[in-house]
């Protein structure tokens, strides 16, 4: 009985490309050492000084060069080879990585020393993002898009429940153990990227073309399209107003629910758990949607379940609801991403993308920090429901639908592009005849 080809689009038809399915893996591995990382790292800092403050600001030093420097990081991504890029960036956050291990295994560590280490991962960080998220297209052809950016999401959000599964295992309680052990995963990424055989050059622009002004010209294609300026806005407002509960979960676990450090990693995890349902669930079973519908509607069930979870105190209901947070987080920010991803041309998709990283990730620490000043003033239930808020208020806007149409095949000027087999085809590298 011969096989069916897999619904173009779909998660199946993503991974039916050789291509991705080397950088996908790759990434799925590094990512899973980060959110290790991660897990510890928030609850290191947590413990060190007890202060949401502090943790607001080793999070502002590891995500907050993304607002600043992820634009420039999409000028790159559009001018240099994306895979050099995405391949030098991860050896730089793992070099940092054994640098923060060093630190954290000092009796006494250094606050100013792991903020810096931090913050150089984060940097770091920044200057690959984008051209890892411009790459998807030279790795499943444009057709195959929507299938990639949920699982993306799904991956990145399954890391987030097999990192803190991982930080669980009594060797990794040692937080300078965890950040040598995330230092060695970033060569996952690196032979992944080698290897892959795809086009990592972006597309050919002007060569008189100085930094700024491709910078610019990427602000230009934003603001000029509705549907990529509307999802711009929309999940910078998200980001910065609603999530720092991410963030700041460690001490309202422990200050509100009673969890300890032992158990928080089972808290976040189920948080990635829900998330990356969300993820999956944009690209199967909400495949039919409109975006628009699914952004609109995910906002509200975010700001229904974010609200439960600050407000219930029964233990079996706080997981529930904060799986459910995630999910709905998820099922947001993937619609957003792959009508982002449709709707942008190629010639300006490194800075547009960058410009996503910058309202997205950027945002978070600048909220974080910001609602960790007021959490030490007012606590944390009154700083989250404001959050949900801002969540419900948001739905009023989302609307991302194109003129015309539903906002599921909205795609503006899209400049001429390689072609690329179809899932079934043998495996060959884009723009192979």
């Amino acid at each position: 009985m011969l096989a069916t080809l897999p619904r173009p689009g779909s998660p199946r038809a993503a991974l039916a490309h050789r291509p991705f399915r080397w950088v996908f893996s790759g990434s799925f591995a590094s990512n899973i050492g980060t959110w290790m990382q991660n897990v510890v790292l928030l609850s290191f800092a947590d413990e060190l000084t007890s202060s949401a403050t502090f943790v607001g600001l080793v999070t502002l030093a590891q995500l907050g060069p993304t607002l600043v420097l992820s634009p420039f990081g999409g000028v790159l991504a559009d001018r240099f080879d994306r895979r050099r890029i995405m391949m030098v960036s991860a050896a730089f956050q793992g070099l940092l990585s054994l640098a923060l291990a060093a630190v954290a295994h000092q009796p006494q560590p250094s606050r100013t020393a792991l903020v810096l280490c931090v913050l150089g991962i984060g940097i770091a960080s920044s200057a690959t993002a984008p051209s890892a998220t411009a790459s998807l297209p030279a790795l499943v052809g444009h057709e195959d898009l929507p299938g990639a950016v949920a699982l993306n999401s799904a991956q990145m959000n399954a890391s987030r429940v097999l990192g803190p599964v991982l930080a669980t295992l009594p060797f990794l309680h040692t937080p300078w153990i965890a950040f040598a052990v995330n230092a060695a995963t970033y060569l996952f990424v690196i032979v992944a990227v080698a290897v892959a055989p795809f086009d990592g050059r972006p597309a050919a622009a002007a060569s008189t073309e100085g930094p700024w002004r491709r910078f610019l010209g990427g602000v230009e294609a934003a603001r000029g399209d509705r549907v990529v300026r509307r999802v711009l806005v929309t999940v910078s407002v998200l980001s910065f107003g609603s999530l720092a509960f991410i963030y700041q979960m460690k001490g309202f676990a422990r200050t509100e629910l009673g969890i300890g450090a032992e158990g928080f990693p089972r808290l976040f995890g189920t948080f990635g758990l829900g998330a990356a349902i969300g993820a999956m669930s944009v690209g199967t079973l909400l495949a039919h949607l409109p975006r628009s519908a699914a952004v609109r509607a995910g906002l509200v069930g975010f700001a229904g379940s974010l609200s439960a979870f600050t407000l219930v105190r029964w233990p079996v209901g706080s997981y529930l609801a904060v799986a459910l947070t995630g999910f709905t987080y998820f099922v947001v920010i993937t619609s957003l991403s792959t009508a982002l991803q449709q709707a942008v041309a190629d010639r300006v998709r490194g800075r547009v993308m960058g410009l996503w990283m910058m309202g997205w990730a950027g945002l978070v620490p600048v909220g974080s920090f910001a609602a960790g000043l007021a959490i030490d003033e007012v606590g944390h239930t009154p700083v989250m429901l404001v959050g949900a808020a801002v969540a419900l208020a948001l739905a009023g806007y989302a609307d991302i639908a194109a003129e015309g149409g539903d906002g599921h095949r909205h795609r503006v000027a899209v400049s001429p592009r390689r072609s690329t087999p179809r899932p079934g085809a043998p495996d060959r590298p884009p723009g192979s005849p």
